[in-house]
């Protein structure tokens, strides 16, 4: 039997995974579900593009490439750069919208309110970059075999790696960090955490500016694997909400173990029905785990 599509949906797990990180930090701390999270994901993807290609026109052209990969350098740095970046647009769009919203107590608004800056959000990177494709690099690369008939491209390497390393740090840094912990505390009672000296303002933004981040991260892999596209984000949104409750909210391992199952149930349901159907796959997952398991894998009920 050829596992080769097993590979392919361990790949789109793990950015299905970071993406979905963001989701359950946004979602745990912030109380409400956030549609323009998607938007993240292609904001931070066209800016690392538009930096790449601004870094590799400074040099001539003549970066080259980090040995098999098929991106060199600029693209490493573009992507610090526009994860930066993005979490700063996340941060100013809660100044703009949620942080007058959030006094007001009310979920729903905060959710519609998160919808329609989604939609300004997309249709104002499709009235800047059109919706015609882009690419980083249209380089075909060459998979090598990775054992049990899965072969695997040195770029899908590369970024199942970069993935392990960002979870790894991402827990490090909730457990370790002051930052992390005050976020964790803010998660499980925010007045409480208040009452106890936490900032919650400062933990607000951090969470936006880590959401940002790794919105940046998803989007690039999605973009190094296939393609650029204004509406990238909005296609993974059901995915990764889908993992992330899966998951558990506000669990990060439960959230990247989410996304690995959604990535690799749409690799089987292609497999299955046909690509046609693989966005439906994300949706059934999504409405068993509600009528299963609300508080998913490795969530506690509250």
């Amino acid at each position: 039997m050829n596992l080769q599509f097993l590979a392919d949906g361990v790949v789109m797990g793990a950015l299905i995974g970071l993406g979905a990180v963001g989701v359950t930090l946004s979602y745990s701390i912030l109380r409400f579900a956030n549609f323009a999270h998607g938007e993240f994901i292609a904001w931070g993807t066209y800016m690392t593009l538009v930096l790449t290609t601004a870094i590799s026109t400074l040099f001539g052209g003549h970066t080259g490439t980090i040995g098999p990969l098929s991106f060199g350098w600029p693209l490493l740095v573009a992507g610090v750069a526009a994860a930066a970046l993005t979490g700063g647009l996340a941060v100013a769009l809660d100044r703009l919208l949620f942080s007058k919203l959030r006094s007001k107590g009310n979920a729903i608004v905060m959710v519609m309110a998160s919808f329609g800056a989604s939609m300004a959000l997309r249709s104002l990177l499709e009235f800047i970059f059109t919706s015609r494709p882009a690419y980083f690099t249209r380089d075909i690369q060459m998979a090598v075999p990775a054992g049990l008939g899965i072969r695997l491209t040195p770029d899908q390497f590369f970024l199942i790696f970069l993935t392990m390393i960002i979870v790894v740090v991402m827990d490090r840094f909730l457990s370790l960090s002051a930052t992390g912990r005050a976020m964790r505390a803010v998660s499980e009672n925010p007045i409480l955490a208040r009452v106890a000296g936490v900032d919650v303002e400062r933990v607000i933004r951090a969470t936006w500016i880590i959401a940002g981040i790794l919105a940046t991260a998803s989007g690039v892999m999605l973009g190094v694997t296939v393609q650029i596209r204004p509406f990238m984000g909005f296609d993974l949104l059901l995915p990764l909400f889908a993992a992330a409750i899966l998951g558990g909210i506000g669990s990060m391992s439960g959230a990247m173990l989410g996304g690995l199952i959604v990535g690799v149930a749409e690799a089987v349901a292609v497999q299955i029905v046909g690509a046609d159907y693989r966005a439906a796959v994300a949706f059934l997952i999504l409405i068993a785990v509600l009528l299963v398991k609300p508080s998913g894998l490795f969530g506690v009920r509250e």
